[in-house]
């Protein structure tokens, strides 16, 4: 068995910048132990593995140890193939991804970027806990609770010289979720870094889908319906974002950094 492989840099316009992330074209699933052994091998934050459908996509993720129900930068990678190396010039400028668990999600290219149509997903406010602050190691401002933790700080240094244990951390973030930390942005609406230990991520570069929380967030806050954020970690990631109420708008670049083969001998 034979299955290209291609790594893309997604959420920047820069080569080694933003959040790589695997993209695997599939003809039909395979068993998911063989799915989840090539996203542990890739030993990525995630891999997206796709199916052309006639009028869709099926698109599942894996981390390097669980299926997740959404990711944000592995779909913008995946619509980057698609467009660039996948399909004829002037196929189109819109894709329809089917996922398992999230929906129908809607992706299109405009001016260069590639606008991701995502489920909004809001925090609900949690009581900054002792709990918490033993596994953060600091005491956040906020504490909001969606799939993921979102953690709020004072100002973006807090954020950036943020220092985790991912071994706490776990005692808060299972196998399901992640934590977000966040602060308001010197040169953009609003930070970011995550972090999900039990997934295998110690700290993932650029996470499309934790902005799915992010959003309406900092959308009530500022009284801004279009954001710019950047997640701040080494790499670093540009956003450019949109509250649509029930939906939000996730956009950015991506940058093509290898493509090759995965050969499996059965």
């Amino acid at each position: 068995m034979t299955i290209p492989l291609y790594q893309v840099d997604a959420f920047t316009s820069k080569l080694f910048g933003g959040n790589p992330a695997a993209v695997c074209p599939l003809e039909a699933w395979p068993d998911n132990e063989l799915l989840q052994n090539i996203a542990a091998e890739n030993n990525l934050s995630e891999t997206a593995y796709i199916i052309p459908r006639d009028d869709y996509w099926d698109i599942r993720w894996f981390t390097p140890t669980f299926e997740i129900d959404l990711a944000g930068h592995p779909t913008l990678a995946a619509a980057w193939v698609i467009f660039n190396l996948l399909t004829s010039e002037g196929a189109g400028d819109d894709i329809r991804f089917r996922t398992r668990q999230a929906g129908d999600l809607l992706v299109r290219r405009k001016d260069g970027r590639i606008v991701m149509d995502f489920p909004s997903r809001p925090g609900e406010a949690r009581t900054v806990s002792d709990e918490i602050v033993s596994a953060l190691g600091c005491r956040p401002e906020a504490a909001f609770k969606s799939r993921d933790w979102l953690m709020v700080f004072s100002n973006e240094a807090s954020v950036r010289s943020y220092r985790p244990d991912p071994f706490s951390l776990k005692t808060i973030a299972d196998e399901k979720n992640g934590v977000i930390i966040t602060a308001p942005g010197e040169e953009a609406d609003f930070v970011s870094r995550f972090f999900a230990p039990s997934l295998g991520i110690n700290e993932d570069p650029v996470t499309g889908s934790a902005h799915c929380t992010l959003v309406p967030y900092w959308s009530e806050r500022l009284k801004k319906k279009r954001l710019y954020a950047r997640q701040i970690s080494e790499r670093v990631g540009e956003l450019y974002l949109a509250d649509n109420g029930e939906r939000v708008e996730i956009a950015g670049e991506a940058v093509l950094f290898m493509k090759g083969s995965i050969e499996i001998n059965t």
